[in-house]
This record gives structure tokens, C-alpha cells and sequence, in this order.
């Protein structure tokens, strides 16, 4: 019993030493002082610890890891080592066991081992992070001799360069993990590129080679100037206390700055905004910055420590000019002193590391002045003639274009050679779409127009390729990406105002007036093209032809096509498909032929597609008259509301069903397999459209394009572009199964949602649910009778398509076609419907409501 009691006592110390601390943290946040209190509390209570539950003889406890090195996090794990003489005897055994019981009887989660010193050797031996905990062992308590034995045994088995290389390939390892990018929407402020891992490793490493323990030790090696230290030891301090931040207000080891803490957190370092969405976009501003610059200093001096152990000496030299030579494979600039009186060696480096194949990357010093160069990039250094055409000769290379503006933008070059780039460094955007900060969303357009250049992606955009291949001058479109989101977060319209930047650098390096025209237009408009390819119905030629008239040119044409494929898949890799692929290539051909002067009327385009469609059927050996009276039950809407091959379709599986009993379904791929069409032909009722959606949420099927079509006598002829779930590819067996599958629930309609509320709850995501954007409805009259147009642009969930085609029954709203444009979390679909009562205003606010409740 007496033993109980002083575990009781020294848990309940703990506890109030903890509390004690991180009172004293929340009065004045210094995090050093935390971590190390609360290493210090630990030290003290498991030394009382021993006392009570006595550790074999011989034996030392010994901190590891961050513990180990008195960063000892709120609720981090503490990590313990038992180091033994030899291996335990069973009764040693049972000694230890019920030590490590009581840890937890205590409060302190360890994560422990017990190892005699031939052991930790072969652990260190066979895992990287086991060697690395083991040399930020600390001695606690025990045997002090046989602490120093085990470091003096971990010293002489460490292999410098062999665990350079290692925490290397590591590193990359870790930073493929997280998709090699600081700037994602969730980081892990521990181990995500540009975070405190980052820093840790530079330390590591330090200490493996000598060069100290601590930043100051390190400066003191001449590996960090006064800037630099200062830099980094801000850096350091900053990513330390928003860990503790995220450990306090998670209340567990939480070291990711989900969406569900982004607005307190915010609130917690005194960020303000009109929302929690404008304050928490100021956070994690202030987070991609430090993670830029951890990002700066962890290249500039993991290649420092890499040159110090592997350069050969003396070094493998060869001239360039006057400023620059090759030095072991680096572009070496002789004297960073020159830059101040030649501040054009800034982007020459740049264009001589493209020009230069032969050429791995800068040397660590070149680096390092680079960085610190970057001041020199003023008012005045933007308006020489000479750093102009250096800048768009950097643009204009064959090779090497992202990567030097990559290289740009770390070294914080970009932003002040471009200032109104600096406002969009980290900007993040909570529109339930982009998935990268501005910044790093335009550098991955430019990413994709270099992709449309390479043979290696030909197959993945063979348009897009054809187009790149023959287009002249593509550093226009570079250009055209720098500015076409550069004006995001300004208030306004974002391609307004970028596009009165984009003229102001382009009459600043005097372009010509056509790539100023080009570059000013492509920014302008570069939201248009998709605008009209998702949301508009391109098979109608009034459309091509009012978007031809826009565009105006074959090269405007091909330019904006670029641009916004490449924009598209820049904003998030999920939102693309082969659907969005084949809308943008059909409106590209299209609106080519337009420009080119094929200009038929409508009754032309009615003619030729019946006519085609004709042809290709008969040549299928389907009877001409089979052909005639299913045509006789189609108007002409439907024909100028289908393609040719549309038609084809229809016609193959429909020529012999016009008395047909039963629904018809067929299916076909559209693109590489992720995304299906289905045809559905049966007699049309009021709740088709709903239960047909109510199929598709049960089948995890995303619905990207709807034309609902209602033959003469009285049958719905409703086609659906759909994207499957992403385990799914289409095959044979799987169109069979859904087609049997679709054909029997149209005849005998169940859903799982009968019985429960009118609507599905809200299953939003997290993101939506702390970033949530206000539902818009939009409804307005068109021209033909009785027909209106309804946009609707909200968050994305579960059932949103099945919740708002009840509203649309229940209120007796005919469905005649939908564009259904989902863009990552957010949708904006847009219907046309038919209503003999929203004339009336009772009638029409009263479903305005009805479909706000929805949404």
C-alpha cells in the first residue's frame, strides 16, 4: 500500500510541476524554457522513480532522442533507455518490467528499450533513427561508467560519411513523403519539408562532424554568418512553439495544423481577420515563411556539410569568365563580394547554371551569397535594360526554366524581382479547390507547360503537346502563368488587377505589342475557356461561335487551351480527368474551326449530323426504317444537342426499343477508364432525375455532365458522364453489372434514403466545415417559355446531387439538362429546368428556399 501511495505522490508532483510550467509558458511563451522544465520534472520524477522500483544493479537510465536532447514536448512520448551490463536475468527481467509499469502508473508515456551496449551497436547498426536517438543519449541516473562506455563505443562506430548519406536519403525519403512541398494545406510542423525535422538534421549532422552541438557552435565554425544565425534561431524558436501550441490545444502529440485548429491557433498568436478564414490564412502565411526560410538554410547547408566531407581537396576547377568557375561539378561564383558591384552575376548565375549541363547545382557559398544578394533587388535594380533581358533570357532557355525559378523563389529572388509576387508567397486559399499556395500553384502551371514540351508526356496530353510543339515564343505563356493568380488575395477581381501587372512588366522589358496583347488577354481571361467548356453546352453553335468571337485568334486560342490545361491540373490533382480533358479539347477544335471560317448555320449542323449519323448506322447494317422511326420521335433540339457519335450511340442500342418494355441502360469508357458515360432510356416521370441520383450516391458515382432528353411519346432519354470511385477502372464486367443493376432499380426504385429525413445531413469535410463558403443560388429566366436557369455554388458531400433533385420534385421543377463542375471540395452546377409556376413570385421564393435548406 505504501508503495501505491508514493506513486500516487509523484504522479500528482508531476502533474503540478507540469501545470506550473505551462502556466508559465502561457504568461510568457518562451519554449526553450518549457521544453527543458518540463525534460528537467521528468528527470527528477523517474530518478524518484528508481528509488521505488529499483532498477537492476549496474544498470544506468539514460534519456534518448528529442528527451535526450531536453526537447521534451507536452505530450511527447519520453523516450528511455535501460542500459545493462549484460543481458537480464529473469529476476532483472521482472525488475524492469514492473519499472516500466510504473512509468505509466505515473503518467509518463515512455517509449522505451532495454539494451546491453553490443545491442544498441547492432540497433544503431541496422536503423539510422536508432543510431541518431542513441546519440542524444543523457544520462539520467544509475551507472555513470557504463553511460560512458556506450558513448565512447557509439563514437568510435560512427562512420561519418556513411551517416551523412544516410540521414540524407532519409530526408528525401521524408520529403517524398509530403509530396516535397512546406506549402501544404495541413503540414506537419515536425516533419513536413521546411520543419523543425529539417533543422534537427542540420544539427545532427553538425554534431556527427564536429562543428558543434547548437546554432551558436555552429556559427562559431564559420558555417553561419551573424544574418544567418539570427535567422535560423528564430526559425527554430517559432516551429518549437507551435508545436507546443498544437500539443496544448489538441491535449495529445498532435504535430499537424489541421483545419479544426488553423482559426484558434490563429486566434492564440493574436492573428485578426473579418473571419476565422482571413485570420487563420495570416497563420499559416506566417508558417510558410519560416518553413521557407528552414527550407533556405537546410539547402544551403546540407550542401555546405556535403562539400566539407566529400569535395575533393584541392578542388576540380574550370574557368567560365571573369566572376565564375565550375568547381567539383558546382557553379562556383569566385568572389560574393563582386555582387555588390555587379549585381547582374544575381541572374547571370541563374542562366549560366541552365545553359550549363554539365552543372549540378550552385556551390554552398554561391548559395549562400545568392541569398544574401537578394536585397540588392530594388526599385532600380528592376528598371536596368540589362537585369531585364537576363530575366526573360531565364525564361527563354530550352531547359532548366522551373527549376530556376523554384531556386528563385526560396532564395526569395522572385518575390523581389517581381514585387507583386511577394504578396502571394504563402498566400493560402481556403476555396475548397486549390490545394497548393498561390505561389506554389503557379509554379506548378509553369511545371505543366514545361511537361507539354517533353516527349515523355506526350501520351498523357497529346493535344496539349501538338499545340506546345508548334507554338512560338512559349516563354509568353510562362509569363502569362507568373500573373495570371498574382493579384489573389488583393480584394477585386484577381485577373483584373493581374492583368494591369502583367502590362506594367511587359511595357517594362519592352515585349513586343503582340505578346503583350497575348500575355495581357491570356490573364485576363484565363478562367473563361473552362468557364465555357464545364458550364456551357458546347454542342450548341451559338456557344462556339460567341467564344470564338471572344478569343478572336487561332494563336489567342491555342495560348488559352495551354494555359488552362495546365492551370487546372496545377490547382489539384484529383479535379482532373479525361471528362474535363475531352470538354476542353472538344471546345478547342470547335472553336478552331469557327476562327477558320467553317461558320454553319444551325439548319446546316442539323443536316450534317443526321446525315453522318445516317451513314454510320447503315453501315452497321441497321435497318433504314428502324433508324427513321426512332428519328421520328426525337426533335430538333435533340439533334443539335448531340454529336454525331452521340447519335451513333443512341441509335445502335435503341433502333429495335421503341416498344421495348423495359428501361435500356448501356454504358461505354470515356477517356482512360475513370470516368464512364450511361445512356438511360425509360418512361419519363416526375422523380426519374432524383431516384437516377439516388443510384449514383449508392454506387459512389460522381456525376460530372447530365442532358436529360424527353422523346415525343413520352420517354426520358437522360445520358450521364460519371466519374467512378477511385479503386474503380471500368471493364466489361463492371458496365454489365451496373447496367442489370440501374435497369432493375429504375423498375423498382429503392433507396436507402426513403425513410430517413426529406435531405441527407451534411457530411462535409473537415476543411468545408471549418472553412465553410456561403451557399449561392442563382435562379434566372431564359428566353424560351417556362425555362430558367439555376447556378448553384456551394461545398461538396455526400448526396448534395440526390438533395437538391428532391427539392426539385417535391417542387415539381423538370430537369432538362445539368453541367455538374466539381472542383475539389466545391461544386458550381448549373441547371436548366422547366416550371409552369416560377413565374409566379410566391411560387418562386418559397423554392429558393426550399433549395437553400438543402444546401
Amino acid at each position: 500500500m505504501q508503495a501505491a501511495s508514493d506513486l500516487t505522490q509523484l504522479k500528482k508532483r508531476l502533474q503540478r510541476q507540469r501545470h506550473k510550467a505551462i502556466q508559465r509558458f502561457r504568461l510568457r511563451p518562451r519554449s526553450e524554457h518549457l521544453l527543458r522544465r518540463l525534460s528537467t520534472y521528468t528527470d527528477q520524477c523517474l530518478t524518484q522513480l528508481t528509488a521505488l522500483k529499483p532498477l537492476p544493479a549496474a544498470s544506468a537510465l539514460i534519456a534518448v532522442g528529442g528527451y535526450g536532447r531536453q526537447e521534451l514536448y507536452p505530450f511527447s512520448d519520453v523516450d528511455i533507455l535501460i542500459l545493462l551490463h549484460h543481458p537480464p536475468s529473469l529476476n532483472e527481467q521482472h525488475a524492469i518490467e514492473q519499472f516500466i509499469a510504473a512509468l505509466w502508473d505515473i503518467g509518463i508515456k515512455a517509449a522505451s528499450s532495454v539494451r546491453t551496449i553490443a545491442q544498441c551497436l547492432e540497433a544503431a547498426e541496422a536503423d539510422i533513427a536508432t543510431q541518431t536517438a542513441q546519440l542524444e543519449a543523457r544520462f539520467i541516473t544509475g551507472h555513470l561508467k557504463l553511460f560512458k562506455q556506450l558513448q565512447k563505443s557509439l563514437e568510435q562506430q560512427l562512420e561519418v560519411k556513411t551517416f551523412f548519406q544516410a540521414k540524407l536519403a532519409e530526408m528525401r525519403q521524408r520529403h517524398a513523403h509530403y509530396q516535397n512541398t512546406p506549402y501544404a494545406l495541413e503540414p506537419n510542423c515536425k516533419e513536413s519539408p521546411g520543419a523543425l525535422r529539417d533543422l534537427q538534421i542540420l544539427l545532427w549532422l553538425a554534431k556527427a562532424m564536429g562543428l558543434g552541438d547548437s546554432w551558436q557552435q555552429i556559427a562559431q565554425a564559420q558555417l553561419l554568418s551573424p544574418a544567418e544565425l539570427r535567422a535560423i534561431t528564430r526559425a527554430s524558436a517559432a516551429f518549437m512553439r507551435l508545436r507546443i501550441e498544437l500539443h496544448l490545444l489538441s491535449q495529445r502529440a498532435e504535430d499537424r495544423l489541421l483545419f479544426d485548429y488553423q482559426p484558434e491557433l490563429a486566434r492564440i498568436y493574436g492573428f485578426t481577420g473579418k473571419d476565422k478564414q482571413q485570420a487563420s490564412e495570416k497563420l499559416m502565411q506566417r508558417y510558410y515563411w519560416a518553413a521557407r526560410t528552414v527550407h533556405q538554410m537546410n539547402t544551403i547547408l546540407m550542401q555546405n556539410l556535403e562539400e566539407i566531407l566529400f569535395s575533393p581537396q584541392p578542388p576540380v576547377r574550370e574557368p567560365i569568365d571573369a566572376f565564375f568557375e565550375v568547381r567539383n561539378q558546382r557553379l562556383h561564383l569566385r568572389q560574393p563580394e563582386q555582387l555588390q558591384k555587379h549585381p547582374d552575376l544575381i541572374l547571370r548565375a541563374f542562366l549560366l547554371l541552365q545553359q550549363r549541363g554539365d552543372l549540378h547545382h550552385f556551390s554552398a557559398q554561391t548559395l549562400r551569397a545568392l541569398w544574401h544578394a537578394r536585397r540588392l533587388i530594388n526599385e532600380s535594380f528592376r528598371q536596368q535594360p540589362l537585369h531585364q533581358q537576363l530575366f526573360l533570357a531565364i525564361l527563354q532557355q530550352p531547359r532548366g526554366v522551373l527549376h530556376a525559378l523554384r531556386l528563385m523563389n526560396m532564395l526569395n529572388i522572385l518575390p523581389r524581382y517581381i514585387p507583386e509576387f511577394r504578396h502571394i508567397v504563402g498566400q493560402m486559399q481556403h476555396d475548397l479547390f486549390h490545394v497548393y499556395t498561390v505561389d506554389q500553384h503557379t509554379l506548378m502551371v509553369i511545371r505543366n507547360l514545361r511537361r507539354f514540351t517533353l516527349a515523355e508526356y506526350a501520351n498523357d496530353h497529346p493535344l496539349a503537346s501538338q499545340l506546345m510543339d508548334a507554338f512560338e515564343r512559349p516563354w509568353v505563356l510562362y509569363i502569362a502563368a507568373l500573373f495570371h493568380d498574382i493579384a489573389k488575395g488583393r480584394g477585386g477581381n484577381h485577373a483584373e488587377l493581374g492583368a494591369q501587372d502583367a502590362l506594367a512588366f511587359c511595357q517594362r522589358h519592352q515585349l513586343s505589342a503582340a505578346d503583350t496583347e497575348l500575355i495581357v488577354f491570356l490573364v485576363y481571361d484565363h478562367l473563361s475557356m473552362s468557364m465555357v467548356a464545364q458550364k456551357r453546352d458546347i454542342s450548341d453553335p451559338t456557344v462556339i461561335a460567341d467564344f470564338a468571337k471572344h478569343v478572336s485568334t487561332p494563336r489567342r486560342l491555342s495560348a488559352l487551351f495551354l494555359l488552362t490545361v495546365a492551370d487546372i491540373k496545377g490547382t489539384n490533382p484529383t479535379i482532373w480527368n479525361s471528362w474535363k480533358a475531352k470538354l476542353l479539347s472538344d471546345l478547342y477544335t470547335l472553336t478552331l474551326r469557327v476562327l477558320q471560317g467553317d461558320q454553319p448555320n444551325a439548319t446546316e449542323i442539323l443536316a450534317q449530323r443526321k446525315a453522318q449519323a445516317l451513314t454510320q448506322l447503315l453501315a452497321q447494317n441497321i435497318d433504314a426504317n428502324d433508324i427513321e422511326n426512332l428519328w421520328d420521335v426525337f426533335d430538333i433540339s435533340y439533334f443539335l444537342r448531340h454529336e454525331c457519335e452521340e447519335i451513333v450511340w443512341h441509335g445502335q442500342a435503341l433502333h429495335k426499343a421503341l416498344l421495348h418494355p423495359h428501361p435500356v441502360v448501356e454504358t461505354r469508357p470515356v477517356g482512360k477508364g475513370e470516368t464512364i458515360q450511361i445512356m438511360i432510356y425509360t418512361p419519363d416521370r416526375e422523380d426519374l432525375f432524383m431516384h437516377i441520383c439516388a443510384f449514383f450516391d449508392q454506387h459512389h458515382l460522381n456525376t460530372q455532365d447530365a442532358r436529360i432528353y424527353t422523346t415525343n411519346h413520352g420517354w426520358a432519354l437522360d445520358s450521364f458522364v460519371l466519374l467512378l470511385p477511385r479503386h474503380q477502372r471500368y471493364s466489361t464486367n463492371f458496365a454489365k453489372t451496373l447496367q442489370h443493376q440501374l435497369c432493375t432499380f429504375l423498375q423498382h426504385p429503392q433507396t436507402p434514403f426513403d425513410t430517413a429525413p426529406r435531405y441527407l445531413p451534411q457530411t462535409q469535410s473537415r476543411r468545408a466545415r471549418v472553412f465553410p463558403i456561403a451557399p449561392i443560388v442563382d435562379i434566372q429566366p431564359m428566353s424560351q417559355p417556362h425555362t430558367w436557369k439555376i447556378s448553384i455554388v456551394c461545398a461538396d458531400r455526400k448526396g448534395l446531387l440526390y438533395s437538391i433533385a428532391q427539392a426539385f420534385t417535391a417542387q415539381r421543377i423538370n430537369v432538362k439538362s445539368a453541367k455538374i463542375m466539381t472542383l475539389g471540395e466545391r461544386v458550381e452546377d448549373t441547371f436548366i429546368v422547366h416550371s409552369d409556376e416560377l413565374h409566379h413570385t410566391a411560387f418562386f421564393k418559397q423554392f429558393e428556399r426550399a433549395l437553400r435548406s438543402v444546401l
